[in-house]
């Protein structure tokens, strides 16, 4: 008699961004799949998972929802912690509650806070990934004006910063690439953590590469959330995607995303950033400034003030 096939390893997630776009195909493999357990961060419910209120424009929603997260864990531990949802703005006029510059808030500080919070809640050899994109590194000449620095008080602050560009599009996609720098930084500040490292934990800032059809585009104006909608439809982004290897299926990025909470997909050596290309997940380079350690550790220190971390 043939023994039986091994079964899959418990697996409890913890997510972000797992209500729209590939984010929300992701949650929802992941919840089909055995043994897996999938608590997912939302303002609104949804009919899959365990979804638990979040606000990513208020730390105190950020913080409420890491203690519910700790409560019904129980003695669970996280497996996998994706933070995947982001935002992009026409502009940086908008503030949250507690005074900060939107996107930089919702795609940088919440997370960065959730993943503070949660950290002692990661089992060994847990996987946490967060979605970046390739627009963080200007070589990629994507568009979208590039990050010129990652100072946590000025993106959270742009009227502070001497550099703005005061065309109000210009400014709110450096918001959007910036916050995207960040993720890389903050990858791999607490990738090179003595104990994270001890206790086997996988830390890998995914570019999910151009996605078009997602909500990502939902605060930008009509025409452009129009052309972001045409762009993901079959006929246009087929074509599209034969000639620009940034350019992928939301059900190629789920993949991605699902592979790496699941260790399907694992990184070489000390490598913590992938980028999606051709609906393959590499391991290149990111770029000069994401490797920089000083200003690594600088956002990491800026970040945890802003936050109400004592660091």
């Amino acid at each position: 008699m043939s023994p039986a096939p091994p079964q899959p390893r418990p697996l409890t997630v913890v997510m972000t961004g797992g209500t729209s776009g590939f984010g929300a195909l992701a949650a929802q493999d992941l919840v089909r799949r055995p043994r897996t357990r999938v608590i997912l961060g939302s303002r609104r419910a949804v009919p899959y998972g365990e979804p638990l209120s979040l606000d990513l424009t208020r730390l105190d929603a950020t913080e409420r929802f890491a203690g519910t997260v700790a409560t019904v864990l129980g003695d669970d531990r996280i497996g996998a912690l994706l933070l995947n949802a982001g935002v992009i703005r026409r502009d940086t006029d908008a503030r949250t509650p507690d005074g900060f510059e939107v996107t930089f808030a919702s795609n940088h500080l919440a997370h960065f806070l959730l993943l503070r919070r949660l950290a002692p809640r990661l089992a060994d050899g847990a996987v946490v990934v967060i979605t970046t994109s390739g627009t963080h590194d200007p070589a990629t000449r994507a568009g979208l004006a590039p990050p010129r620095h990652a100072d946590a008080d000025l993106l959270a602050h742009p009227e502070r910063d001497p550099g703005r560009d005061a065309r109000p599009r210009r400014s709110g996609q450096h918001a959007y690439t910036a916050s995207k720098l960040c993720a890389v930084l903050t990858a791999r500040r607490f990738a090179a953590d003595g104990d994270v490292r001890r206790r086997g934990i996988t830390v890998v800032a995914l570019c999910p590469g151009q996605v078009f059809g997602t909500g990502l585009a939902a605060d930008l104006p009509l025409p452009m959330r129009a052309a972001w909608q045409v762009l993901g439809t079959p006929w246009v982004s087929r074509p599209l995607r034969a000639v620009r290897p940034t350019f992928n299926t939301a059900a190629a990025a789920a993949g991605a995303l699902t592979d790496l909470a699941t260790g399907h997909a694992r990184p070489p050596g000390a490598a913590s950033y992938a980028a999606l290309r051709r609906g393959r997940v590499t391991w290149p380079e990111p770029s000069v400034l994401a490797r920089d350690d000083d200003v690594a550790d600088a956002l990491w220190r800026d970040s945890a003030g802003l936050v109400g971390l004592a660091d």
